[in-house]
């Protein structure tokens, strides 16, 4: 007889792409680490799941240790979409423990996390920065030794019932031979990283204890409405519609229809070069007007050529443009030169019209326009 396996409830994580690189959202009562340089992104990451789960009923509590004061963290968090100000005191509790850690004693931190967790009974616990715990231990003065802290608070925190958090400020290189890494159920590590001229954003789930997360390293940015992840997948984990009819659309040309057998099979991408001026951008256009004339809303994105003028010369060959953007069956993106290093330039996200039937990426530096004929889904 087959036993029947524990279900591991998952938490979402509000963060766009985060849950499909996670293998489906984030662990109930996991312990995690969130760890990588300053800068990263780790306070938001962790504040953006926050304020996504917490109720009064069942808060989340962040715990400074030796970081920012929370006045000043706060004051800059709030300016983030997601951070809701009735949420806290309430809903999301910040409690600052640096007094204690000043004075090394490790027995008092803990101690106080203990008796804030029993009274408040929390859904989530966050204490940060965890490093800054680790360093202060080897002074005289803390009773416990670092080891002994460690399994200490993540049995307690374990047994509460919580999902956890430790943010820390690690290089690559400390991640060998470390105690807490060990202990850890998940382990995220966000990074910067320089192409060409840009710095780009990475994360890799490093760790994940009972379920398939998609390794590799996944491009995000940080926006006004918090972190946004690219999964490196493009959306290909997700359960794919099964359709043995190959319906085609026109790419806006009669006679290269003909020539495709009927136009471009639907939830293809087809990517197009040649020299400049030989018509790349022209059949691009050619092939999003038709779109529009069945009706169908599409996604124009540049590189280069600014949406103004790219519209008005549109005009000029009888394509009609303005109209179709005002009713929102077109998005022109300009996505500009500093894009060329990023991941997130092309890929679905929040600023991506769901229901767009056709896109096309036009990039002059490269010459390499691609259309995508994507399957219409309601």
């Amino acid at each position: 007889m087959k036993k029947q396996k524990v279900a591991i409830r998952k938490l979402p994580t509000a963060v766009p792409g985060l849950d499909e690189i996670l293998g489906g959202g984030l662990p109930e009562y996991s312990f995690n680490i969130i760890a990588g340089s300053p800068g990263g992104g780790k306070t938001t990451l962790v504040h953006q799941i926050m304020f996504a789960n917490a109720t009064p009923e069942r808060p989340a509590i962040f715990f400074t240790v030796l970081g920012e004061p929370a006045l000043k963290m706060l004051r800059y968090q709030q300016q983030y979409d997601f951070f809701d100000l009735e949420k806290v005191g309430t809903s999301v509790i910040f409690v600052n423990l640096s007094h204690l850690m000043l004075k090394g004693d490790l027995d008092a931190v803990l101690e106080a996390i203990v008796k804030k967790v029993e009274t408040t009974s929390p859904s989530i616990v966050v204490v940060d920065s965890f490093r800054a715990m680790m360093r202060m231990a080897n002074t005289p003065s803390g009773n416990l030794d670092i080891e002994s802290f460690i399994q200490q608070l993540a049995f307690l925190l374990t047994s509460w019932q919580a999902t956890t958090f430790l943010i820390g400020e690690y290089s690559e290189q400390e991640v060998r031979n470390n105690a807490v890494f060990t202990i850890a159920d998940g382990l995220f590590w966000l990074s910067q990283h320089v192409e060409r001229n840009s710095i780009v954003r990475k994360l890799q789930i490093i760790k994940l204890r009972g379920q398939a997360s998609v390794p590799g390293l996944h491009t995000f940015r940080i926006t006004d409405a918090g972190l946004q992840t690219f999964p490196r997948t493009f959306g290909l984990t997700k359960d794919q519609e099964t359709n043995t009819e190959r319906r085609r659309i026109s790419c806006g040309v009669a006679e290269l229809d003909v020539m495709m057998g009927g136009g471009i099979p639907v939830g293809d991408s087809m990517l197009v070069a040649g020299p400049t001026g030989s018509g790349k951008s022209l059949l691009g256009s050619n092939f999003i007007a038709e779109g529009l004339r069945q009706g169908e809303p599409g996604v124009i994105a540049i590189f280069e050529e600014r949406p103004g003028p790219y519209t008005r010369r549109a005009e000029t060959l009888g394509m009609e443009f303005k109209k179709p953007i005002s009713e929102s069956l077109l998005k022109i993106l300009y996505l500009g030169p500093t894009f060329y290093a990023n991941a997130t330039t092309v890929h679905p996200s929040p600023w991506w019209p769901s229901k767009a039937s056709r896109t096309s990426c036009v990039t002059l530096t490269q010459h390499f326009p691609i259309w995508s004929a994507k399957r219409h889904r309601r």
